[in-house]
Protein backbone atom coordinates (compact mmCIF):
# COMPACT_ATOMS: atom_id res chain seq x y z
CA UNK A 1 0.00 0.00 0.00
CA UNK A 2 3.21 2.01 1.11
CA UNK A 3 4.28 1.52 -2.15
CA UNK A 4 1.27 2.04 -4.44
CA UNK A 5 1.17 5.83 -2.25
CA UNK A 6 4.42 6.12 -3.62
CA UNK A 7 3.97 5.96 -7.15
CA UNK A 8 1.09 7.80 -7.03
CA UNK A 9 2.49 10.80 -5.41
CA UNK A 10 5.29 10.44 -8.10
CA UNK A 11 3.06 10.42 -10.74
CA UNK A 12 1.46 13.73 -9.12
CA UNK A 13 4.93 15.52 -8.89
CA UNK A 14 5.18 14.62 -12.51
CA UNK A 15 2.05 15.88 -13.95
CA UNK A 16 2.64 18.79 -12.01
CA UNK A 17 5.88 19.70 -13.36
CA UNK A 18 4.49 18.81 -16.80
CA UNK A 19 2.41 21.49 -16.12
CA UNK A 20 4.48 24.03 -14.95
CA UNK A 21 6.73 23.56 -17.54
CA UNK A 22 3.67 23.89 -19.90
CA UNK A 23 2.73 27.00 -18.35
CA UNK A 24 5.90 28.67 -18.03
CA UNK A 25 6.15 27.72 -21.64
CA UNK A 26 3.67 29.23 -22.77
CA UNK A 27 3.83 32.76 -20.99
CA UNK A 28 7.66 32.69 -22.62
CA UNK A 29 5.94 32.37 -26.09
CA UNK A 30 2.88 35.07 -25.17
CA UNK A 31 5.37 37.63 -23.99
CA UNK A 32 7.78 37.24 -26.75
CA UNK A 33 4.59 37.98 -29.06
CA UNK A 34 3.73 40.84 -26.51
CA UNK A 35 7.48 42.06 -26.84
CA UNK A 36 7.59 42.00 -31.02
CA UNK A 37 3.89 43.34 -30.82
CA UNK A 38 1.98 40.72 -32.46
CA UNK A 39 -0.42 41.09 -29.50
CA UNK A 40 -1.53 42.85 -26.46
CA UNK A 41 -1.75 41.63 -23.20
CA UNK A 42 -3.72 44.23 -21.72
CA UNK A 43 -6.70 43.85 -24.17
CA UNK A 44 -9.11 40.45 -25.37
CA UNK A 45 -8.51 36.91 -24.82
CA UNK A 46 -4.91 37.50 -24.14
CA UNK A 47 -5.12 39.48 -20.73
CA UNK A 48 -7.41 36.64 -19.33
CA UNK A 49 -4.68 34.04 -20.57
CA UNK A 50 -1.42 36.16 -18.68
CA UNK A 51 -4.58 36.52 -15.83
CA UNK A 52 -5.18 32.88 -15.55
CA UNK A 53 -1.18 31.17 -16.07
CA UNK A 54 -0.15 34.65 -13.21
CA UNK A 55 -2.95 33.56 -10.60
CA UNK A 56 -1.27 29.70 -11.29
CA UNK A 57 1.99 31.11 -10.70
CA UNK A 58 0.83 33.32 -7.87
CA UNK A 59 -0.41 30.40 -5.83
CA UNK A 60 1.79 27.96 -6.41
CA UNK A 61 4.90 30.57 -5.09
CA UNK A 62 2.74 31.15 -2.29
CA UNK A 63 1.76 27.64 -1.23
CA UNK A 64 5.70 26.30 -2.03
CA UNK A 65 6.56 29.52 0.66
CA UNK A 66 4.13 28.42 3.43
CA UNK A 67 5.25 24.59 2.61
CA UNK A 68 8.64 25.65 2.92
CA UNK A 69 11.23 24.60 6.32
CA UNK A 70 12.96 27.87 5.95
CA UNK A 71 11.42 30.96 4.76
CA UNK A 72 14.35 33.01 4.28
CA UNK A 73 15.92 30.10 2.03
CA UNK A 74 13.04 29.93 0.28
CA UNK A 75 13.18 33.67 -0.17
CA UNK A 76 16.80 33.64 -1.38
CA UNK A 77 16.68 30.37 -3.95
CA UNK A 78 13.48 31.33 -5.03
CA UNK A 79 14.01 35.30 -5.97
CA UNK A 80 13.70 34.72 -9.72
CA UNK A 81 10.09 32.84 -9.42
CA UNK A 82 8.93 36.09 -7.17
CA UNK A 83 10.14 38.73 -9.91
CA UNK A 84 8.45 36.67 -12.47
CA UNK A 85 5.15 37.66 -10.23
CA UNK A 86 5.71 41.46 -11.14
CA UNK A 87 2.48 41.85 -13.17
CA UNK A 88 3.41 45.12 -14.85
CA UNK A 89 5.48 44.11 -17.74
CA UNK A 90 5.32 41.04 -19.62
CA UNK A 91 9.50 41.14 -19.60
CA UNK A 92 9.39 39.82 -16.28
CA UNK A 93 7.87 36.69 -17.42
CA UNK A 94 10.96 35.36 -18.75
CA UNK A 95 12.40 35.48 -15.32
CA UNK A 96 10.21 31.80 -15.13
CA UNK A 97 13.13 30.40 -16.58
CA UNK A 98 14.35 29.47 -13.12
CA UNK A 99 11.11 27.10 -12.64
CA UNK A 100 12.17 25.21 -15.99
CA UNK A 101 15.96 24.85 -14.59
CA UNK A 102 14.57 23.58 -11.24
CA UNK A 103 12.82 21.18 -12.86
CA UNK A 104 15.30 20.06 -14.90
CA UNK A 105 17.61 19.47 -12.02
CA UNK A 106 15.05 17.54 -10.03
CA UNK A 107 14.98 14.89 -12.83
CA UNK A 108 18.68 15.23 -13.45
CA UNK A 109 17.68 15.58 -17.47
CA UNK A 110 21.23 16.98 -18.57
CA UNK A 111 22.95 13.80 -17.07
CA UNK A 112 20.39 11.35 -18.29
CA UNK A 113 21.11 13.01 -21.93
CA UNK A 114 24.71 13.08 -22.01
CA UNK A 115 25.33 16.96 -21.28
CA UNK A 116 26.16 16.75 -17.64
CA UNK A 117 30.03 17.22 -17.12
CA UNK A 118 32.93 19.15 -15.97
CA UNK A 119 31.33 22.28 -17.58
CA UNK A 120 28.01 21.66 -15.84
CA UNK A 121 29.71 20.89 -12.54
CA UNK A 122 31.80 24.52 -12.71
CA UNK A 123 28.84 26.54 -14.02
CA UNK A 124 26.65 24.76 -10.67
CA UNK A 125 30.37 25.57 -8.55
CA UNK A 126 30.36 29.36 -9.53
CA UNK A 127 26.69 30.10 -9.62
CA UNK A 128 26.00 28.31 -6.17
CA UNK A 129 29.40 27.76 -4.30
CA UNK A 130 30.43 31.12 -4.51
CA UNK A 131 27.31 32.86 -3.91
CA UNK A 132 27.31 34.54 -7.56
CA UNK A 133 23.03 33.64 -8.05
CA UNK A 134 22.33 35.02 -4.71
CA UNK A 135 23.82 38.18 -5.77
CA UNK A 136 22.44 38.41 -8.51
CA UNK A 137 19.03 37.66 -7.37
CA UNK A 138 19.42 40.24 -5.05
CA UNK A 139 21.03 42.80 -8.43
CA UNK A 140 18.35 42.07 -10.34
CA UNK A 141 15.38 42.47 -7.40
CA UNK A 142 17.07 46.28 -6.43
CA UNK A 143 17.21 47.07 -10.29
CA UNK A 144 13.34 46.11 -11.05
CA UNK A 145 11.98 47.83 -7.66
CA UNK A 146 14.49 51.12 -8.34
CA UNK A 147 13.11 51.04 -11.95
CA UNK A 148 8.91 50.49 -10.92
CA UNK A 149 9.67 53.36 -7.79
CA UNK A 150 11.25 55.83 -10.48
CA UNK A 151 8.80 54.66 -13.16
CA UNK A 152 5.81 55.88 -10.39
CA UNK A 153 7.64 58.89 -9.62
CA UNK A 154 8.40 59.74 -13.20
CA UNK A 155 5.61 58.63 -15.11
CA UNK A 156 7.55 57.00 -17.43
CA UNK A 157 7.72 53.86 -19.09
CA UNK A 158 9.09 51.09 -17.53
CA UNK A 159 11.60 49.95 -20.29
CA UNK A 160 12.60 53.81 -20.00
CA UNK A 161 12.95 53.36 -15.90
CA UNK A 162 14.73 49.76 -16.49
CA UNK A 163 17.52 51.35 -19.21
CA UNK A 164 17.54 54.32 -16.83
CA UNK A 165 18.33 52.02 -13.77
CA UNK A 166 21.03 49.90 -15.13
CA UNK A 167 23.15 52.73 -16.82
CA UNK A 168 22.78 54.62 -12.89
CA UNK A 169 23.48 51.15 -11.17
CA UNK A 170 26.62 50.78 -13.20
CA UNK A 171 27.63 54.13 -13.42
CA UNK A 172 27.78 54.83 -16.97
CA UNK A 173 24.83 57.09 -16.28
CA UNK A 174 24.33 58.32 -20.24
CA UNK A 175 21.80 60.99 -19.02
CA UNK A 176 19.44 60.18 -22.03
CA UNK A 177 16.99 59.78 -18.89
CA UNK A 178 17.40 61.43 -15.85
CA UNK A 179 14.87 62.13 -12.82
CA UNK A 180 13.35 65.63 -12.50
CA UNK A 181 10.96 64.57 -9.15
CA UNK A 182 12.67 64.52 -5.75
CA UNK A 183 11.34 60.83 -5.26
CA UNK A 184 13.22 59.84 -8.37
CA UNK A 185 15.96 61.95 -7.43
CA UNK A 186 16.20 60.40 -4.15
CA UNK A 187 15.33 56.44 -5.99
CA UNK A 188 18.87 57.55 -7.61
CA UNK A 189 20.65 58.26 -5.10
CA UNK A 190 19.84 54.72 -3.43
CA UNK A 191 20.67 52.92 -6.47
CA UNK A 192 23.96 54.60 -7.00
CA UNK A 193 25.06 53.84 -3.30
CA UNK A 194 23.59 50.00 -3.88
CA UNK A 195 24.35 49.69 -7.21
CA UNK A 196 28.48 50.10 -6.55
CA UNK A 197 28.68 47.69 -3.81
CA UNK A 198 26.32 45.11 -5.56
CA UNK A 199 28.64 45.21 -8.72
CA UNK A 200 31.23 45.27 -6.87
CA UNK A 201 30.88 42.42 -4.97
CA UNK A 202 29.76 40.85 -8.23
CA UNK A 203 32.92 41.27 -9.98
CA UNK A 204 35.11 40.36 -7.08
CA UNK A 205 32.95 37.37 -6.93
CA UNK A 206 33.84 36.72 -10.57
CA UNK A 207 37.58 37.56 -10.22
CA UNK A 208 37.79 35.22 -7.05
CA UNK A 209 36.25 32.40 -8.90
CA UNK A 210 38.37 32.07 -12.29
CA UNK A 211 41.32 33.18 -9.85
CA UNK A 212 40.93 30.13 -7.50
CA UNK A 213 40.01 27.61 -10.82
CA UNK A 214 43.45 28.93 -12.36
CA UNK A 215 45.05 27.57 -8.86
CA UNK A 216 42.98 24.61 -9.17
CA UNK A 217 44.01 23.96 -12.98
CA UNK A 218 48.10 24.73 -12.05
CA UNK A 219 47.54 22.32 -8.88
CA UNK A 220 45.84 19.68 -10.74
CA UNK A 221 48.68 19.57 -13.88
CA UNK A 222 51.15 19.59 -10.93
CA UNK A 223 49.55 16.71 -9.13
CA UNK A 224 49.53 14.40 -12.40
CA UNK A 225 52.84 15.43 -13.41
CA UNK A 226 54.00 14.08 -9.52
CA UNK A 227 51.33 10.78 -10.40
CA UNK A 228 53.38 10.17 -14.01
CA UNK A 229 56.57 10.73 -12.26
CA UNK A 230 55.59 8.42 -9.31
CA UNK A 231 54.45 5.19 -12.34
CA UNK A 232 57.45 5.02 -13.39
CA UNK A 233 59.56 5.45 -10.30
CA UNK A 234 57.44 2.25 -9.79
CA UNK A 235 58.06 0.35 -13.02
CA UNK A 236 61.53 1.29 -13.04
CA UNK A 237 61.59 -0.19 -9.22
CA UNK A 238 59.38 -3.23 -10.30
CA UNK A 239 62.20 -4.04 -13.01
CA UNK A 240 64.99 -3.41 -10.64
CA UNK A 241 63.45 -6.22 -8.45
CA UNK A 242 62.54 -8.35 -11.27
CA UNK A 243 66.47 -8.31 -12.50
CA UNK A 244 67.22 -8.68 -8.75
CA UNK A 245 65.72 -11.48 -8.62
CA UNK A 246 66.50 -12.94 -11.75
CA UNK A 247 70.44 -12.91 -10.83
CA UNK A 248 69.85 -14.55 -7.51
CA UNK A 249 68.29 -17.69 -9.10
CA UNK A 250 70.56 -17.66 -11.68
CA UNK A 251 73.83 -17.74 -8.65
CA UNK A 252 72.32 -19.93 -6.34
CA UNK A 253 72.14 -23.12 -8.94
CA UNK A 254 75.96 -21.86 -9.58
CA UNK A 255 77.02 -21.87 -5.35
CA UNK A 256 74.69 -25.22 -5.01
CA UNK A 257 77.72 -26.56 -7.74
CA UNK A 258 80.55 -24.91 -5.96
CA UNK A 259 79.38 -27.11 -2.71
CA UNK A 260 79.55 -30.02 -4.21
CA UNK A 261 82.85 -30.04 -5.54
CA UNK A 262 84.30 -29.04 -2.25
CA UNK A 263 82.65 -32.12 -0.61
Amino acid sequence: MALVKSESQKLNILFYNILVAILALASFLLAALELNGLISWQRGPYRLIFMLIWLFFLSDYVIRFFRAGSKKDFLISNLFDLIALIPSHPIFVFFRVARIYSIVRYYNLLWKFGLSGKFTRALHRFLYDTGFIYLLSISLVILIFSSLIFASFEHDSLQNSLWWAITTATTVGYGDVTPKTDGGKIVAAILMLGGIGFLGLLTSTITDFFTNEDKQDAQTKALKQLSKQVNRLTKQVDRLESQLKATSNQSTPASAKHLKKKR
